[in-house]
């Protein structure tokens, strides 16, 4: 979507609020509903999506009219940077608006825990994304492999960026590609992990693209990662830690997540296959030693995997079921047990040289 069509709503938002008012109406914003009742699994795409529930949000309301003003200070706030044609962070808008108002106690804002679930509702209600709003979030995530982009203006060329890689950006949607050459996509759950596998050129060895999420992946790697895997055909593997935080990790980059199922179709990629670690592994390469006991919390989380219609294959409820059994968890960081390069010089080659994937 342009940004010339991003405005057009903002303006059309406004001028239907305009047009109650002038009416004698309650002004009112429908927003669709983001609770779990809403959010649906669509077999064919294989993706979360969002129903089609919504609420209306009224000015002439005691419980809504905070929570409407605030609506249509981040939406004219989005209106004016798009116009301007700048960018600014989550972080930087909630302090622009945050202010007392006249002849009030009252704030605008008094916390970002406020104006956060704000930018979502106008995302959902519009049918836009954040990053088209021109707002950004701190950057996250990092990517080395052959590859050479065209970035603002600026050429970069991610293998040639040293020990650090090069550090993905909040918004990767005007970013150009101009050579791609890999085999594959190599997702990496951990920092530690990323390292190993780029000090060690695992990525110029083996032909692909390496990509480190530090953790839960941020909005823009999800998106780099889909627009990688689409408009360059590759196939993407997923290495998280052998518990239940690390494959929600996985189901996340491949079919969305429940807070952001407005977005799925531009965040998730269901073409993505997972390479471990699982908890087959542990015994298969001689881990035993570096397990770590799992919680109840683990346990719970586990559980809810179970219950999850993307995730339900033998395969996987083999290894949840294992977890919970055994009551064990382990971390990318126990490969090095078995020396530090295990990693990227036994590990990974076999797995891709047998295709022991999970889907």
């Amino acid at each position: 979507m342009s940004r010339e069509e991003v405005e057009k709503k903002l303006i059309s938002l406004g001028e239907k609020i305009l047009n109650e008012i002038e009416a004698g109406k309650n002004p009112s914003i429908e927003i669709p509903i983001r609770s779990l009742s809403n959010i649906i699994f669509d077999e064919k795409t294989r993706l979360l999506k969002l129903g089609d529930k919504t609420a209306k949000r009224y000015f002439f309301n005691v419980a809504q009219a905070k929570s409407f003003m605030q609506t249509l200070l981040v939406a004219s706030f989005c209106r004016n940077i798009i116009r301007e044609n700048i960018h600014t962070s989550i972080r930087d808008m909630y302090y622009n608006l945050k202010r007392t108002l006249p002849n009030s106690n009252e704030n605008t804002f008094e916390e970002q825990t406020e104006s956060d679930p704000i930018i979502v509702d106008l995302e959902t209600s519009l049918g836009v994304l954040r990053e088209q709003l021109h707002l950004i979030a701190d950057r996250k995530g990092v990517v080395a492999g052959n590859v050479v982009i065209e970035d603002r203006g600026d050429e970069i060329d991610w293998s040639k960026l040293g020990s650090g890689g090069w550090s993905i950006p909040s918004a990767v949607e005007d970013i150009k590609f101009k050579k791609v050459k890999a085999d594959f996509l190599l997702v990496i759950e951990k920092n530690a992990g990323f390292e190993r596998l780029h000090e060690d050129k695992f990525w110029k060895k083996y032909n692909c693209i390496l990509i480190g999420t530090g953790g839960q992946p941020a909005r823009g790697t999800r998106r780099l990662i889909k627009r990688l895997a689409v408009e360059h055909n590759l196939p993407v593997y997923v290495m998280t830690d052998s518990d239940s935080y690390g494959w929600y990790i996985y189901s996340v980059i491949k079919s969305g997540s429940m807070t952001l199922a407005h977005a799925s179709d531009e965040l998730g990629t269901p073409s993505v296959k997972f390479i471990g670690l699982t908890i087959s592994d542990i015994e298969k390469y001689g881990l035993e030693k570096s397990t770590i006991k799992a919680t109840e919390q683990d346990l719970k989380r586990a559980k809810e995997l179970l219950q999850y219609p993307w995730l339900d294959h033998k395969e996987w409820k083999r290894e949840i079921k294992l977890m919970l059994q055994k009551k064990i968890k382990a971390e990318i960081e126990a490969l090095s047990a078995r020396g530090l390069r295990f990693l990227s010089e036994v590990y990974l080659p076999e797995k891709l040289e047998k295709k022991e994937f999970l889907p």
